[in-house]
């Protein structure tokens, strides 16, 4: 496929997503990658390919003593960078070809094969130096091609239609809207009607959630849009990601980040407020 626009940043993963020592694999504008993390927290990423006969590397396994991902056809070893690890010895010619990576805090950034255009947006980093991270919420692949999907996402409005049935949402006003080139932000309040008892006690953090929702929305084309909010335990921020695997298929996950007013809430709310989201 035709990369959707080159030379634009995306976040292919958090590091929390890739287990360590563990092969995962990411689909990038029709291109299979396979990322993997050492024990000192390296990432490492090559076309999932192996060169001999074609086979995922991510079926594959990792050598950590040599920190080597290895094929699982015939057990050829590469190393991050794609040279072939031979007998304990490593050939100095790169036959797997790697995907430059741009590694920030715990995101990981890939231009895919495209020369950058566009600078890495700092807000993630921003958040994450001000708020705990909670957990990865809804990470799935999309059946609708890149633009659409971020159209979709963009409608803010949406909330009456999306999130009806568990927040029980029954109006959504904008109260302020600002824009500058592809950035743009949105001030909103959202207005629920009562939970049920049965719906509270099924995802607790529903009770911490006020009849009147106000949050604000900024989103960074092409790849983030961050939602700020406030609940009665503090206050959350809902990282959304999204990202071309294919002409027809986007990937998005959430990144939740809180600030709670006891820090003893987190451990108790986590689930329940990933699953709320």
């Amino acid at each position: 496929m035709n990369p959707v626009l080159p030379g634009a940043p995306w976040l292919i993963a958090h590091r929390s997503m890739i287990r360590v020592n563990r092969p995962y694999k990411v689909t990038l504008n029709g291109q299979d990658y396979v990322l993997w993390q050492s024990d000192r927290g390296e990432i490492f990423a090559l076309n999932n390919v192996c060169p001999h006969m074609q086979a995922p590397l991510s079926d594959g396994w990792i050598c950590k003593q040599r920190n080597t991902i290895s094929c699982p056809f015939h057990a050829l070893e590469f190393d991050g960078e794609g040279r072939l690890q031979r007998e304990g010895k490593q050939n100095t010619q790169i036959i797997a070809q790697p995907l430059k990576l741009k590694v920030i805090g715990d995101c990981i950034w890939a231009y895919g094969d495209c020369e950058p255009r566009t600078d890495i947006p700092g807000i993630v980093e921003q958040i994450a130096s001000e708020y705990d991270f909670v957990g990865i919420a809804g990470e799935k692949t999309i059946r609708g091609d890149f633009l659409n999907v971020w159209s979709i996402n963009s409608d803010f409005n949406h909330q009456n239609g999306t999130h009806r049935e568990l927040f029980q949402i029954v109006q959504n006003q904008m109260t302020k809207f600002d824009k500058d080139g592809y950035w743009y932000k949105v001030e909103q309040e959202s207005t629920r009607a009562k939970n049920s008892f049965g719906e509270l006690l099924s995802n607790p953090v529903l009770f911490t959630i006020p009849k009147i929702f106000k949050s604000t929305v900024e989103y960074f084309f092409p790849s983030v849009l961050v939602l700020y909010g406030q609940t009665g335990i503090g206050s959350f921020v809902q990282v959304v990601v999204q990202y071309p695997q294919q002409d027809n298929q986007t990937k998005i996950y959430e990144l939740i980040f809180a600030k709670l007013k006891a820090p003893w809430i987190k451990p108790l709310l986590r689930q329940s407020m990933l699953k709320a989201i």
